[in-house]
């Protein structure tokens, strides 16, 4: 039900070496917490790639992706393959950018938006702030990145880690459930999360204890050090003309994803100062 657009963009990478290619270069995608089926991912990932390839007039196989859903996983495999370009979570880009010197290239557009504002989701009339949640448990997908949440959700005024009982889950959905039973004293929402909320039909009335401020959304990344400036911007355009694609808008449309855009940079300056800031 709560379908991302780093899945459909996972598939938007392509080489900018030689025209044949008989070893592809391989893109890493990091999804942290998803529930996506790493099969499934990769049969998608295939057909987007052959899209993109078309728009950008690259050679059909010019690329392959190695996907993974767990962070751990995505660092052995950033710090094992050296790709030049990524599809990483915020938090994981804020972690890594250093270090395989990362630069953030595109982003994806939902709904006319390049940023998203992340939720606290009670009962209804049950907590007043979020401070009386204090030891109580809080639930979601967003929480296999602990350091993001307190750092950048929370602009480091909680530790989430050490003021909730974190029960992460790979399913929004069940979250939510749970939430409506009683079972869970919060869930954690992104933005997409919290828009498909009203097709759930749940029993229990919530309410947004807790709204952030806008989180830039986060795309592909590139290695500065490993691709040029003028690669970075041929790739970004050929992007800008993926949902314009006859068979590329069908992606698109799928992950409600409405168009590709060049990042803009000082979108990023305020979670990068936070980051810093943290640490």
């Amino acid at each position: 039900m709560y379908k991302t657009f780093l899945t459909v963009i996972a598939s938007l990478l392509a080489s900018f070496g030689a025209v044949a290619a008989p070893n592809p270069e391989m893109i890493v995608v990091c999804y942290p917490g998803g529930a996506v089926n790493v099969k499934d991912a990769n049969g998608a990932m295939t057909s987007m790639l052959r899209v993109v390839e078309h728009v950008g007039q690259w050679q059909e196989n010019s690329f392959n992706s190695l996907f993974t859903t767990k962070t751990d996983e995505c660092k052995k495999l950033i710090a094992e393959h050296n790709p030049r370009f990524a599809i990483t979570s915020l938090g994981l880009f804020l972690e890594l950018r250093n270090q395989h010197n990362l630069l953030p290239v595109v982003q994806p557009k939902i709904k006319g938006r390049t940023s998203e504002r992340y939720r606290v989701m009670v009962q209804k009339d049950k907590y007043k702030s979020l401070d009386e949640l204090k030891d109580k448990t809080l639930g979601g997908t967003v929480l296999e990145e602990p350091s993001f949440i307190g750092k950048i959700v929370f602009a480091g005024k909680y530790d989430p880690a050490s003021f909730f009982a974190l029960k992460s889950s790979n399913q929004a959905i069940r979250s939510l459930r749970a939430l409506d039973k009683g079972e869970l004293d919060a869930v954690m929402l992104n933005e997409q999360q919290f828009g498909a909320l009203d097709s759930l039909h749940l029993q229990t009335a919530l309410e947004a204890i807790f709204t952030s401020e806008e989180i830039p959304l986060m795309g592909v990344v590139a290695n500065s050090a490993k691709t040029t400036a003028e690669e970075r911007a041929r790739f970004g355009k050929a992007l800008e003309g993926m949902c314009a694609d006859v068979e590329g808008k069908k992606l698109c449309d799928l992950f409600g994803v409405e168009s590709f855009v060049n990042v803009d940079e000082a979108a990023f300056e305020p979670v990068l100062k936070l980051w810093t800031e943290e640490n």
